[in-house]
């Protein structure tokens, strides 16, 4: 081989990148087209056709529910399908099988718009094969890196990140309009066409991709660990404490009672430790995840007047993405920087308790511009624009600095556990807003709490989350594994 050759080697993109590129950006317009019309089509097609403003309360409900049970299922099947191509089938024909079954999902969803029951199934068959899809594509990126160019790896995921959020705003955009003008039909139909490409791309691609086989079923699991603690626990509360003491510490009878290795013990351990971390994530995404649903909703009722041009209601939600995009870098590079020059001390900790306080304040301003609306007012949109912009920066101090927590604290052999258990808060913190618009939409508890009072319950629910996690993060035990060679 030439030295040209190697340096090619050492500095091109595996050949495959273009086809998880391609795929992943109209999978994206895909999903994210399907997010953008969906709250507000349930409400004008489904629960309330007529416009009568007695029923838009409740149908309100009735859309913010289905919506973020649509989210929640999505983010729970990543463990699923990460089960499904680390033990049984492999990455490609996963993400290949699921695609297509993402594709006939989207194909019901166009051709049953005027179909409740039909269209909701249509949903929960995207949402399992999105769900599916999550947990092996970014994987599958990492799977085409070797020793010769690891170090484009940084690279590659800054380019995946970056078309998800692309896919995010193109669609957001152009899918509204689509919507206005030639109705639900094509509006559900476009991202359905994008979803069999991403799965034609893919196909493409199927002689490029390195292949890492299934690895069968590994006993050593996070599920299977857990289960024997909770077994010896039960157990411990049968057994004198000088029996248990002659057998060891609580860790050490798991493992020698099961024949766990230590590795796989410490793993486990790493987990829990992360997970009381995580466990204040939920709270952050019931809040986020408004953004894409109730908040779309309140833009309905603003003044969508920006630079001479009218907004419609279901293109408010693009800020996000852009605001995203644009913050990163901000603090990356400017923010952080100067807060430890001027003496702060940044830690993972301090940056996620930061961005819980700075969701509660987003949710501030979304509570003040309802009780405007509720007094039969008329907000400018600029002020949810501008709680969309301190929620973006919440999702950089959050989101981004969970998965690096993650990342560092947790094991190798543990890291794909601790990527499934982040997305399952996800789904945790909309099943709980889903529980809640079920309980308005069915005069429970819960009905007391409309308009206004609505975001204020989830402001204050999310104050007394982030003081929870200020008091808990103080006494957090650290124990970062990056840098630390890691032995079978």
């Amino acid at each position: 081989m030439s030295e040209l050759q190697q340096e090619v080697k050492k500095t091109g993109m595996p050949p495959a990148v273009p086809y998880i590129i391609g795929n992943e950006a109209a999978e994206r317009f895909s999903f994210y087209g399907i997010r953008a019309i969906m709250t507000t089509f349930l409400v004008t097609q489904f629960y309330n056709p007529t416009a009568d403003p007695a029923l838009q309360t409740v149908a309100e409900a009735k859309s913010n529910e289905l919506t973020h049970i649509f989210v929640s299922v999505a983010y729970f099947m990543p463990m699923v399908g990460g089960i499904l191509a680390d033990w049984f089938f492999g990455k490609y024909k996963v993400i290949l099988y699921v695609s297509i079954l993402y594709a006939c999902g989207n194909l019901m969803l166009a051709m049953n718009t005027n179909n409740l029951t039909l269209f909701s199934w249509g949903l929960v068959i995207i949402a399992v094969a999105a769900g599916g899809i999550k947990s092996c594509v970014s994987a599958n990126v990492g799977d085409q890196f070797d020793k010769s160019n690891e170090h484009l790896l940084s690279k590659m995921y800054g380019w995946f990140y970056f078309t998800i959020n692309s896919g995010s705003i193109v669609s957001t955009a152009l899918i509204p309009l689509v919507y206005k003008h030639w109705g639900p039909k094509l509006a559900f139909g476009i991202p359905g066409i994008l979803m069999v490409l991403a799965t034609f791309i893919f196909w493409l691609g199927r002689k490029k991709y390195v292949r890492v086989p299934p690895s069968g079923y590994k006993r050593e699991n996070f599920m299977s660990i857990t289960w024997a603690a909770l077994v010896e626990s039960y157990r411990s509360l049968f057994r004198s404490k000088a029996a248990n003491a002659n057998e060891g510490s609580f860790w050490v009878r798991i493992q020698n009672r099961h024949h766990f290795s230590e590795q796989a013990i410490e793993g486990v351990q790493a987990v829990y430790r992360i997970l009381m971390v995580f466990a204040f994530t939920p709270v952050f995404w019931a809040l986020w995840d408004q953004n894409l649903a109730e908040w779309v909703l309140q833009s309905a009722k603003l003044d969508r007047h920006i630079f001479g041009i009218e907004l419609l209601t279901e293109q408010v939600q693009i800020f996000n993405p852009i605001f995203l995009l644009s913050l990163i870098p901000v603090f990356t590079y400017w923010i952080f920087p100067a807060m430890e020059k001027a003496g702060f001390t940044i830690t993972p900790l301090k940056k996620i308790g930061a961005g819980l306080f700075l969701t509660a304040a987003s949710f501030v301003i979304i509570a003040l511009i309802q009780q405007e609306i509720d007094l039969g007012n008329k907000p400018s949109v600029w002020w949810q624009i501008l709680a969309y912009l301190l929620l973006a920066a919440a999702e950089v101090l959050v989101s981004i600095t969970c998965l690096e927590y993650a990342y560092t604290h947790s094991p190798k052999s543990m890291k794909s556990t601790m990527s499934a258990l982040y997305l399952l808060g996800i789904s945790l913190g909309n099943i709980f807003v889903s529980l809640v618009n079920n309980s308005i939409a069915n005069g429970g508890f819960f009905a007391q709490y409309t308009g206004a009072s609505y975001f204020w319950l989830f402001t204050g629910i999310m104050v007394v989350n982030a003081v929870l996690f200020l008091l808990v993060a103080r006494h957090l035990p650290e124990k970062r594994y990056v840098g630390v060679e890691e032995t079978a």
